[in-house]
């Protein structure tokens, strides 16, 4: 009786074990395509997939603020598991990134199938070839736990989805230059050991009613290298004719000249390096946005994410030698950039237009009596648009890279952001005084309230001035001569849209720190004007010009203090310096 016992118990453990590894249906799919799964369940199936393959590995890249492991699946039918063996293979490397937003869960539910499809039911037996899948299902871990049916008010499903922030309330979306949250950091250290040859960040949109389930983003308005822009130019239309047969509509993401007005025209932006298309471009490697429509249902959505991913792999197996070759054109292209003019930030011109076809629907704008403005009424009725659209982009700021940035020892956070983001840079050993370029600012303005977790610089004018200055050591000399030289420039050129001077990271610069009493500044402002009678003149002239500033005694008083040797020469003053003859230096 016993031996039965035993063997009925093993037969019953094996029927288990059997049951559990033969059953692959994602949670999303047992729930009748309504939910997302949390972070456990998520987590428990990635942990399964990597288990039950000797193709797939999983890791952590890192860990968020709340103790949770950031999870990565590498996809590699070669078991290549590392950057090294992996580019040895000669394999275009993909990066999925999904959960940035956590509350736009479709890219977590795709991927997962996708991968299971490929590898694990062998769905899709020539894919993967040359192409190697990293990816992470959740990159927001602890914003994926704020979990809630009432995180996406505009979208529809699922049921319930994450929040949007980190557990410090930062936007990684907003964070990728300034690496301020700790889950950036882990990234761009993931980001720079595998440098991929494309990225794909998968969101939800939010904005007007039209038919497309699917809208993108690329840089393909020129500021990325010109066989890149070509070559993503020709991945898109591949993709927009393969989804054709899967019954999917896609289209370039949508923003209206006039929010939700898809009559007032559509309008294009090269975005900044704060979000993850702009970093990646200025890493010089194509970046795909993913933006799945928020009012079509949760399930069109993951579909759709699930099928673009597919025909992405199945481009990329066939097209790994001519992208990487392109990539690394575009990272030789940048090493010679020093002594050139860079475009840092561009504007959409207003002058140059063109017609496209827009699949929208119809809707009514009618006056609303409780807000006494426009109130815009989508209809379920699908409708056709030519409309206007602007995409010219304009040069609206640029900067002549030196050979070489420096570095002050002492500001010691900026240092701390470079090795992050790939970029190479050597120590001084001993103070050197070297001959810089440099900033001075003026008429600096704050923005109102904190962004991002930061009092950005909302405005500035800046005149290059040249100084002799001491750099003590520890101070680091960053070079220009290297792949990163794009990324180095918007962080280090206050002009950059999302600089670091922009960020805040330099606003102690802006801050007087002495001070005079006006007792002292009355007589002694008698004695300058005694000694340089002019001095009058100048000081009533601006006092005219800006009355609203000048409208008490102790700022006029100190624009007599600004004039005396006692004044702070470093305050507004760039630290960071500029050099264009490194042979000087070394």
């Amino acid at each position: 009786m016993k031996k039965l016992v035993v063997i009925i118990s093993f037969l019953v453990m094996i029927f288990n074990v059997f049951g559990q590894n033969s059953d692959w249906t994602t949670y999303y799919e047992n729930s009748d395509f309504l939910e997302t799964p949390r972070y456990n369940e998520t987590m428990e199936y990635t942990k399964k997939l990597a288990e039950s393959s000797d193709l797939i590995e999983y890791k952590s890249f890192g860990t968020s603020l709340q103790g949770r492991g950031l999870p990565l699946l590498i996809i590699d039918k070669n078991k290549n598991f590392t950057p090294e063996s992996v580019k040895e293979s000669g394999n275009a490397i993909l990066l999925i990134e999904a959960c940035i937003h956590p509350g736009e869960s479709e890219g977590k539910d795709a991927g997962l199938m996708l991968i299971r499809d490929i590898i694990i039911h062998n769905k899709y037996p020539k894919l993967l070839e040359h192409t190697t899948v990293l990816f992470i299902p959740i990159f927001n871990a602890d914003g994926h736990e704020r979990f809630s049916a009432y995180n996406r008010i505009n979208q529809n499903g699922p049921k319930e989805m994450g929040w949007r922030t980190t557990a410090n309330n930062l936007d990684l979306n907003r964070d990728f230059l300034k690496a301020d949250a700790v889950e950036m950091q882990h990234w761009l250290k993931l980001f720079n050991k595998w440098l991929p040859d494309m990225l794909i960040d998968i969101h939800t949109t939010d904005g007007a009613d039209y038919q497309y389930a699917l809208t993108y983003y690329m840089h393909v308005l020129g500021d990325m290298n010109d066989e890149q822009t070509e070559w993503l130019n020709n991945y898109i239309s591949e993709v927009e004719v393969m989804l054709i047969d899967d019954n999917v509509l896609i289209f370039p993401y949508v923003k209206f000249r006039r929010w939700h007005d898809p009559r007032s025209g559509l309008i294009k932006r090269i975005v900044p390096p704060r979000y993850s298309t702009g970093y990646s471009s200025y890493q010089n490697r194509p970046a795909l946005l993913v933006e799945t429509h928020m009012l079509k249902d949760y399930k069109t959505r993951v579909d759709a994410t699930y099928h673009l991913l597919k025909h992405t792999l199945e481009i990329l197996d066939n097209q790994h030698t001519e992208l990487k070759e392109i990539n690394i054109n575009a990272d030789l292209e940048t090493v010679n950039l020093a002594g050139k003019e860079l475009i840092l930030n561009y504007y959409t011109s207003d002058k140059d237009s063109s017609i496209v076809k827009f699949k929208g629907v119809d809707y009514d704008i009618v006056h609303s009596d409780l807000t006494n403005d426009i109130w815009v009424q989508f209809s379920d009725k699908p409708k056709d648009y030519d409309l206007v659209l602007f995409d010219k982009s304009m040069p609206a700021s640029s900067a002549k890279l030196p050979e070489a940035y420096i570095i002050p020892v002492e500001w010691t956070e900026v240092i701390s952001r470079l090795g992050m983001h790939g970029i190479e840079y050597s120590v001084i050993k001993e103070p050197k005084e070297i001959d810089i370029e440099t900033y001075k600012f003026t008429n600096v303005s704050f923005e109102n309230s904190p962004y991002e977790g930061r009092q950005m610089i909302q405005n500035f004018d800046i005149e290059e001035i040249s100084v002799k200055k001491i750099f003590n050591k520890g101070s680091v000399i960053v070079p220009t001569n290297q792949r990163t030289a794009k990324i180095i420039a918007h962080i280090l050129e206050p002009i950059g849209p999302d600089s670091y001077v922009r960020w805040g990271f330099f606003n102690t610069i802006f801050e007087r720190k002495e001070y005079v009493e006006t007792y002292v500044m009355e007589k002694m402002a008698r004695e300058m004007i005694k000694e340089n009678p002019e001095l009058r003149e100048e000081y009533e002239k601006a006092v005219q010009e800006n009355p609203q500033y000048y409208n008490n005694q102790w700022t006029k008083l100190f624009w007599f203090f600004e004039r005396t040797p006692y004044w702070d020469q470093q305050k507004d003053v760039y630290p960071v310096g500029k050099i264009y003859d490194m042979e000087a230096v070394n």
